[in-house]
């Protein structure tokens, strides 16, 4: 077997793909994952940053799907403290819509349908006492709090990769798979550099179409798969805007369409208002948001808030496509966020599987029953047991879940010339493999130049070497949200010294 032949080989580099690779590559497969774009470029990096049951959801009778993303929202937590924390909901009780009996029953199953262990329980609030009414409108006066947890959806994602890597996994951004067919026993995939343009053949025993938005696409032009791709693509979209209270809550608000949409706290002086749901026809990397989404968010803040938002107040907005499986329902609200996973192996052929839906809570358990479908089409691997990926800690996630405050803490003792909020950032982004940034420096100045923000030449250098970013766009709005505190002249300079680090030494992940 040559050293461009794997046991299993992926498409796309979502958070889907990233998860099956790391799974895969831990259990001791050969893997090889492709993603044309960056990773997490699409739907990965677009979500509303949540690790949730889905209250909502309980109302479509999706107890499965309900229950298994309640379960992972410890387990999540528990293996990467540094991106992933509780969070708390509040939700006001509108008398014109869902009854309060309704809502306690809800949170109720909330709270004992999924293994809630660290997480506090549901309860009743009085919004006119409480701090957190102050921004609601006087008429309400009663409400419910709840928990979930908060993850930064893109930093998971490369997470995943580099964890994937560190285990011996090829992943290679930037590369397009052209086509791929079954060949001697074994996938044969021709593959394109999207920048230098050079090309290349890879095979595999197995092969995954994780492509997200593109399933589809890939299903029919490049892999010319013999089986349906049941796909709908849905948009929705957020708006940020400057921070619009003190506290660190978030709330979950009813519309009258019976949507729902959040007010989350973002980036310490931010906060997040999302999402939409409407389908979406047309290239899923063109998307962006409407001036009638942007209008229907602010709209819906009137309901509630004392003073509601308006268009002049966003400050950035982003969109994402979800590529849910096509179940028929007639409103996009009402599609299923659960995953499908199809297998193609006619005649004990090489397999492929194709990956439809899910959501960002459930990727871990997706992963596991992907390659629990793969494993009779592998060959034996014996270094890991299915579910060792929600006992082992993600890079930089290596101490206790409630234990985020006491490393920054003994950061700040061995780097006291680092700036406690440039500190904080660096260790939630990067939990414990912050070190390898500040490394042995003595000294701020030893990081290397400020290129905006606080972004130093280490961090930069950190993320082109360990992180797969190549662009400005890459580090500014995936690996970080430092693009709320830029300049677009800032942004430029960012692109130039990238590509000054790339040409200069080597850079491989």
């Amino acid at each position: 077997m040559t050293d461009d032949a794997f046991d299993l080989a992926i498409i796309g580099g979502g958070i889907n793909g990233c998860g099956i690779a790391r799974d895969a590559a831990g259990r001791g497969w050969s893997v090889f994952l492709c993603e044309r774009g960056d990773l997490g470029s699409g739907t990965s990096s677009a979500s509303t940053k949540l690790i949730h049951g889905g209250l909502r959801y309980l109302e479509q009778y999706e107890f499965r799907l309900v229950r298994e993303a309640l379960k992972e929202r410890e387990v999540l937590w528990g293996i990467a403290p540094h991106i992933v924390w509780p969070l708390r909901f509040v939700l006001p009780h509108h008398r014109r819509l869902r009854p309060a009996w309704l809502l306690r029953l809800g949170l109720f199953l909330y709270d004992h349908l999924g293994g809630r262990r660290r997480l506090p329980p549901a309860s009743t609030l009085n919004l006119r006492s409480d701090p957190v009414g102050r921004v609601l409108k006087p008429a309400f006066a009663r409400g419910f709090a709840y928990s979930d947890c908060w993850v930064e959806d893109s930093r998971l994602v490369v997470l995943n990769a580099r964890d994937a890597a560190d285990r011996g996994a090829t992943i290679v951004s930037r590369t397009a798979c052209v086509s791929a067919e079954r060949a001697d026993g074994f996938w044969s995939l021709d593959l394109r550099d999207a920048v230098t343009g050079t090309t290349r053949t890879v095979r595999a025993r197995a092969l995954v179409n994780a492509a997200g938005p593109w399933v589809a696409e890939v299903a029919g032009s490049v892999v010319r798969a013999n089986v349906p791709a049941p796909i709908r693509l849905v948009q929705g979209s957020h708006v940020v805007v400057r921070k619009l209270y003190e506290h660190d809550a978030a709330y979950i608000f009813q519309n009258a369409d019976g949507r729902i949409f959040f007010l989350i706290p973002y980036e310490r002086d931010f906060t997040l208002i999302g999402t939409t749901d409407q389908d979406y026809k047309g290239d899923p990397s063109e998307v962006c948001i409407s001036p009638g989404e942007t209008d229907y968010l602010c709209r819906s803040t009137a309901e509630y808030l004392r003073v509601p938002i308006t268009p002049d107040q966003v400050v950035w907005s982003y969109s994402g496509v979800r590529p849910l499986f096509d179940d028929g329902s007639a409103d996009p609200k009402q599609a299923t966020r659960d995953y499908v996973l199809q297998l193609d192996a006619p005649g004990g052929a090489p397999a492929l599987l194709t990956v439809f839906g899910g959501k960002i809570t459930t990727y871990r358990r997706l992963a596991e029953t992907a390659l629990s479908m793969l494993q009779p089409h592998l060959p034996p691997a014996a270094s890991r047991k299915p579910g060792w990926t929600g006992r082992t800690a993600l890079p930089g996630g290596d101490f206790p879940m409630d234990g985020f405050e006491a490393v920054v803490a003994t950061a700040a003792a061995r780097y006291p010339f680092v700036p406690p909020a440039t500190l904080r950032r660096l260790f939630r982004a990067y939990g414990t493999r912050a070190d390898t940034i500040i490394g042995g420096a003595a000294a701020f100045t030893d990081l290397g130049r400020v290129l905006g923000a606080d972004l130093t030449d280490a961090e930069l250098r950190y993320l082109i070497g360990h992180e797969w970013a190549r662009t400005a766009e890459d580090v500014v709005w995936r690996r970080s949200k430092l693009g709320l505190r830029l300049a677009p002249a800032e942004i430029a300079a960012i692109d130039t010294a990238m590509r000054r680090l790339i040409e200069d030494g080597p850079t491989a992940a």
